[in-house]
């Protein structure tokens, strides 16, 4: 009988801890991270220092952004969202940034597009790609799974 207590209280406590997660998920957005925590620039200035010709915009997170999702990959948590130097460019140039809950990792995808693609061509052929953060396999395929939901992108 204690045992099945314990489980059961051990099950409550981590159902508590993903609800928290979840309470959580969309309150954040890509453009407000850096000024929310300095960890969050720290860790961003890592990723983004040695990379080459990047816009202001990626350096910095500034532009238009959605809410942000948590996500999980490979058994760690990851705040999810995209980022556009303006609402109006978001069709040719997003970036789709991962940040680990814990604040110490993240990831993007920086996503091209030529501008002036007709609509009748599919941005999914005509893209460039370029990873920031070095992402494994599993990273790179969350971020490209979380630019496919958006119902522009096909």
């Amino acid at each position: 009988m204690r045992a099945s207590f314990h489980s059961l209280a051990a099950a409550l406590l981590m159902g508590g801890s993903a609800m928290a997660v979840a309470a959580n998920d969309g309150q954040a957005r890509v453009n407000e991270l850096l000024s929310t925590a300095p960890e969050y620039r720290e860790t961003w200035t890592q990723v983004v220092q040695k990379e080459e010709r990047l816009p202001d915009w990626v350096i910095n997170l500034s532009g238009s952004s959605e809410q942000m999702t948590a996500v999980t990959e490979d058994g760690d948590q990851y705040l999810v969202g995209p980022l556009c130097e303006t609402a109006d460019t978001c069709k040719s140039k997003r970036l789709i940034v991962a940040f680990s809950l814990d604040k110490e990792d993240a990831y993007a995808m920086l996503v091209e597009v030529p501008a002036g693609l007709p609509s009748d061509k599919s941005p999914t052929r005509h893209a460039t790609y370029r990873f920031l953060g070095k992402p494994d396999e599993g990273m790179q395929q969350l971020l490209q799974e979380q630019l496919r939901k958006d119902p522009n992108w096909y």
